[in-house]
């Protein structure tokens, strides 16, 4: 589900057309230091990154993009929506939320999969140039047969003239609508391959499909199809249905591990999104499962007793015991608990647990150490949070904490180079070469430091 530009094409003339065309082709492109710059609400989270990359990683491989650095960046938003720009992949919060099986969210990864194995997005650019040749030449005639019609004083002419700017412009706008609609399908289709490849069900995007069309029926709107980007839901689903239910797997359900671990996913999701009694609604049909209990607990440490939250983990490590995330959040609620070196045991834990060697986990470990604020804990949490932004270099809130770590060391440098990598990494480019400036007299020239602080000095910044 590529990003829906109609709104973009709201006016008809050549102009407005052009610019809003211009304006979609650009953001194909833009980088995650611009997204952070735009105020785009991304979610980082090292237990929800780790499950979406392990739904993504058989379908890249069957994709054969497994090897092009596809990043997968989750945004704060509740509405069920994925799209993809340049080799990124965007997913709502909302579209894991609201899946219900891992296979639903492996659906909407493998159809998203689909545009960037298809390089729907280049020849996105292509249609959008001929678009816009269309949408000009349109708003030359017509200039041309306004002039004309005010020169001889025709009014008729100045009206055709008009006539021919409107008109360009709409046929460009519907002839682009026309090729992203050809463009989703072969998503789908594409998708389908994917699923069947990895030995998986095609079922979980027929439920997808069924839940717009479903949502669409209820909210009482009358859709064009013509003056959209997507087919109508009905439509995807008359175009999939017989091909998917033709593939042996379409009643395969996904293993109870990885069910497990979607819904302790979703209960995170809707315990930070959707206030105190969304757990318990979600979970009303298994109130006593590990992931209720999972949703209670975070639900408890948001929002209730602290000495009750920290039991109810401990209950939950008992039960997983190697699980990362369980020992994350005894972490979390110790840091709330203001007992940072209990905290630091916990995160040290979660670090040595973790299978993916996540970035996250290792700067969580470092702001406890910083928290203690002894000599060697300072110490400690600049070689975690380095071992952290190592995995994770684009992590902005990694590199406040070594500024900080650095800081209470009295290593002013070192300090201000940090800060002015986290501003740069959060999209604040001017404050970062501010930061990098300063940080550069402090350097002897040649020096790693003074070189990376040029590199952020000499950094162009992307027009908006």
């Amino acid at each position: 589900m590529q990003a829906n530009i109609l709104s973009a094409f709201a006016s008809k003339t050549a102009r407005s057309f052009l610019a809003a065309s211009l304006a979609v082709a650009v953001s194909t492109t833009t980088t995650v230091t611009a997204f952070a710059q735009a105020n785009l609400p991304i979610v980082r989270d090292a237990e929800i990154e780790a499950l979406v990359r392990d739904y993504a990683r058989p379908i890249f491989r069957a994709a054969g993009i497994s090897k092009s650095g596809i990043d997968i960046i989750l945004i704060n938003d509740k509405r069920f929506n994925a799209f993809v720009a340049g080799r990124r992949m965007f997913i709502n919060t909302g579209a894991l939320m609201q899946s219900e099986t891992p296979n639903e969210i492996i659906g909407v990864i493998a159809h998203e999969a689909g545009h960037i194995a298809g390089g729907h997005q280049e020849r996105l650019r292509e249609q959008l140039a001929r678009a816009q040749t269309m949408a000009i030449v349109a708003g030359l005639l017509g200039a041309g047969a306004i002039v004309a019609g005010a020169a001889t004083k025709s009014g008729e002419l100045a009206q055709a003239g008009g006539g021919i700017a409107m008109g360009g412009g709409e046929m460009a706008r519907r002839g682009l609508l026309s090729y992203q609609r050809t463009e989703e399908n072969t998503a789908d289709r594409s998708a389908v391959t994917y699923l069947e490849a990895t030995n998986q069900s095609t079922k979980g995007m027929l439920t997808t499909f069924e839940r717009f069309q479903s949502a669409l029926s209820l909210s009482g709107a009358r859709v064009d199809p013509y003056q959209i980007s997507h087919p109508m839901p009905q439509d995807r689903i008359a175009n999939l249905e017989e091909l998917a239910r033709k593939s042996p797997y379409f009643d395969k359900k996904d293993s109870p591990t990885l069910q497990l671990r979607h819904d302790m996913m979703r209960a995170k999701i809707a315990a930070f999104t959707d206030g105190q009694g969304a757990t318990s609604r979600m979970f009303r049909k298994d109130p006593k499962g590990l992931a209720a209990q999972y949703g209670d607990t975070l639900n408890t440490f948001l929002y209730g007793n602290l000495g009750s939250a920290s039991s109810k983990v401990e209950s939950l490590i008992k039960q997983q015991p190697k699980n990362p995330y369980f020992q994350e959040l005894r972490g979390d609620i110790l840091m709330k608990s203001n007992q940072p070196a209990k905290a630091a045991e916990a995160y040290a834990k979660a670090v040595q647990l973790d299978p993916v060697k996540s970035g996250i986990l290792p700067i969580s470990y470092g702001q406890a150490l910083i928290a203690v604020g002894t000599p060697d804990s300072l110490k400690k949490a600049i070689v975690q949070i380095r071992n952290g932004l190592d995995r994770d270099r684009e992590n902005a809130v990694g590199y406040r904490y070594l500024a900080q770590a650095y800081g209470q060391l009295g290593e002013i440098p070192e300090a201000e180079l940090a800060t002015a990598e986290g501003n740069f990494y959060g999209g604040k480019y001017q404050d970062a070469k501010i930061f990098a400036a300063r940080a550069q007299t402090k350097f002897k020239p040649g020096t790693p430091g003074w070189v990376r602080a040029q590199d952020i000095i000499n950094f162009r910044t992307p027009k908006k």
